[in-house]
């Protein structure tokens, strides 16, 4: 059964503990469906409060090389929509508090059928969506069907992001709000510390949801300094880049699953996770 609040519950434990979160990212059936199990199911264990996977797609635009790549992975090894729906089933077997948030665009799902997708979504376990690519302009396509049945629906704001855009933006908004400390594609540069702390002292001017920043955090130090001023810290490409870095010939390296988990551990550390 879904938990439409679990969201809200972890946010609200992790101000109680006097942390940030860590929010990781993964695309689903990177490299392959088994290594992938692995590397989800073990990341609550590693460090990971939130967690977030890529739903993939053949054409992911807003995404650097790293992420491409791991979409190509996984679309080659046979990953599906409804294969990431049963990942997420798989892992709530063994956990029913770490928050999923599937993380995509919507021609799979407009493919899926949305209520179809929605449904499955919901017994699966998904706490809420981040779809790239529908504005708020289309919000009646999936985010009203979405927030009508439980699901959080999770909007990306940008450095570009004016006060009237958000207005509009966090309207139809719910979980947290990722903000995309950059201007371009993931994985490619990092943002200054003082324009994030400008940006998120404005996000908060209009909205009451735990802000998160993604974009170019590599390292425990980084991701201390943005839960200074943020309630979460995004990392991406940096753990797809272990992934991809543990592949020989398109075979995962024995050490693979145990790197990922490493690394974010590493990153924890800038939690002040105990």
């Amino acid at each position: 059964m879904n938990k439409p609040d679990r969201l809200n519950r972890c946010f609200a434990k992790l101000q109680q503990e006097g942390r940030g979160a860590l929010v990781t990212f993964l695309t689903a059936g990177d490299p392959d469906l088994e290594t992938a199990t692995e590397i989800l199911l073990g990341l609550p264990r590693a460090g990971a409060d939130i967690i977030e996977l890529g739903m993939p797609f053949s054409d992911p635009m807003a995404d650097g090389p790293a992420i491409q790549l791991a979409n190509l992975r996984a679309l080659g090894n046979g990953m599906t929509l409804q294969k990431t729906l049963d990942s997420v089933a798989k892992f709530r077997e063994q956990d029913t508090d770490t928050p999923i948030i599937l993380m995509g665009y919507y021609n799979p799902i407009h493919y899926f059928g949305v209520q179809g997708f929605i449904d499955a979504a919901i017994v699966a376990g998904v706490d809420g969506l981040i779809i790239v690519d529908l504005p708020p302009e289309e919000d009646e396509e999936l985010c009203h069907p979405c927030m009508t049945a439980g699901l959080n629906w999770i909007r990306l704001t940008t450095p570009t992001s004016d006060d009237h855009r958000l207005e509009t933006v966090l309207q139809n908004s719910s979980g947290f709000v990722y903000y995309v400390s950059i201007a371009g594609i993931t994985g490619t540069q990092s943002a200054a510390q003082n324009s994030v702390e400008e940006a998120v002292a404005r996000l908060k001017r209009h909205t009451d949801l735990p802000i998160a920043v993604g974009f170019g955090i590599k390292t425990a130090e980084q991701v201390a300094e943005i839960l200074s001023v943020a309630e979460g810290a995004v990392v991406g490409s940096a753990i797809v880049n272990i992934i991809a870095q543990g592949i020989d010939a398109g075979i995962p390296s024995a050490d693979l699953v145990n790197n990922v988990h490493k690394f974010v551990g590493e990153l924890a550390r800038g939690t002040g996770r105990g």
